[in-house]
């Protein structure tokens, strides 16, 4: 009876344990493809003192600057060496000096009239997705193809021509998030959750693709093609 009971209860061990390996594993997928925990473990955007994200809240012109920074590591471009350029609205004292003179210094933001930066200003969808893509590099696509790619949007004709080049860049390399009817939405301020889903995107596309498999006695070198 009791070598009964423990092979049963063996069979039972066995039957939970896929179960258990499954409940552990799950977790990691859904961190692994979580926007917000993506670009907070990359350290490109980070939690409020609370421990929380907040991905409704607006982003500043000087948070912006800060991302674009961590993101696109602009802190190692040649161009930081230059002499500070005076802006007199941002003062040494302000957290995001640094990052605000690196990213005017790299010409991936400017500034207005004055040389006035705005470090508090709310920043537009389209604004943001094309300093996004000036650190990134604009692809140099002809108008007629720029306009091919907007064209899947059906507010493309709010999109401003400044930025056309810049989102087609984004749109082309899948780094744009929509709302429900599709719309890109570029005169909307952008939230801290869009910018996560961007910056998400772009990390992902950094990540090592696996190498092709080397077939056993094969040769995948071009030469060796007809």
């Amino acid at each position: 009876m009791r070598q009964l009971l423990g092979n049963l209860s063996l069979v039972v061990l066995l039957q939970f344990i896929p179960s258990v390996v499954h409940a552990q594993e799950k977790p990691s997928t859904e961190k692994t493809s979580n926007p917000i925990t993506r670009v907070v473990a990359a350290k490109v955007m980070s939690n409020y003192p609370d421990g929380q994200f907040y991905p409704e809240r607006l982003l500043s012109r000087a948070e912006l600057a800060s991302i674009m920074v961590k993101a696109f590591q602009l802190d190692k471009r040649q161009a930081v060496t230059k002499e500070n350029i005076k802006v007199p609205d941002v003062s040494p004292s302000n957290p995001a000096f640094n990052d605000i003179q690196i990213v005017l210094k790299t010409e991936i933001m400017k500034g207005y009239r004055g040389n006035l930066f705005f470090p508090n200003q709310r920043v537009t969808r389209a604004e943001a997705l094309a300093i996004f893509a000036q650190a990134y590099g604009v692809f140099q696509f002809p108008d007629e193809t720029v306009n091919n790619i907007l064209s899947q949007y059906p507010d493309a004709a709010s999109i401003p021509a400044w930025a056309k080049k810049a989102i087609a860049t984004a749109a082309t390399e899948e780094f744009i998030n929509t709302d429900a009817q599709g719309n890109l939405s570029p005169s909307q301020p952008i939230t801290r959750g869009d910018m996560a889903y961007v910056l998400s995107k772009y990390l992902q596309r950094q990540q090592p693709q696996p190498e092709t498999p080397q077939v056993p006695g094969g040769n995948n070198s071009p030469e060796s093609s007809p």
